[in-house]
């Protein structure tokens, strides 16, 4: 069963990235349910290390101003809730319930270079069911890389140690930006069949 072109629309060909939100806010269930989709996406070995933390409130939109590039401030101040993505380095500490295989915690508890390249890895790979899940919520979802991530791990963090990877923001929005889509690159640049 594949989605039909509503489903293919609302995910991938009207989504866009937005400019603005609306006054509309995003609950608390809506989190917690985008929260149940995001946890369904595959992950190596099931080792789920993406960590989310989600900011709602004005005066934990202020801890996290001093962190933001310029360029970001306005869409991340006005936005319903903006969500640091993050991963737990020792997410090996949970893989005896997440996983059937035997002694996969030594396989990472062991090999630090292995522990931190599937943390972050598939940690990134939340973040990004992450916004998929949003959109199919009906939320618009800003990604954003321009912040500086030592000042959120010690603002937000360092009590369970994540890390953090990149934010999300998080909220309704009344059509699309009125500029156009960006172009990407053609098949034939991207890609090669072998």
């Amino acid at each position: 069963m594949a989605l039909d072109d509503a489903g293919l629309d609302l995910l991938f060909r009207k989504a866009r990235t937005p400019v603005a939100w609306n006054d509309r806010p995003v609950g608390a269930d809506t989190l917690r349910q985008l929260y149940e989709l995001v946890s369904l996406g595959p992950t190596s070995g099931n080792c789920c290390p993406g960590r989310f933390v989600f900011i709602t409130t004005e005066s934990c939109r202020e801890r996290l101003r001093p962190a933001l590039s310029a360029g970001n401030v306005q869409r991340v101040m006005t936005a319903p809730v903006t969500v640091i993505v993050a991963h737990d380095p020792l997410f090996f500490d949970h893989m005896e319930t997440l996983s059937p295989i035997p002694d996969i915690r030594q396989w990472f508890a062991a090999d630090v270079g292995l522990a931190e390249e599937t943390a972050f890895r598939n940690g990134t790979l939340e973040g990004g069911y992450l916004i998929m899940a949003a959109r199919a919520l009906g939320l618009s979802a800003l990604p954003l890389s321009g912040f500086d991530a030592a000042m959120v791990e010690d603002a937000f963090l360092a009590q369970q140690g994540w890390q953090a990877n990149f934010l999300v923001s998080l909220g309704y929005t009344d059509g699309p930006p009125p500029t156009p889509r960006a172009s990407r690159p053609a098949f034939d640049d991207a890609c090669v069949v072998i």
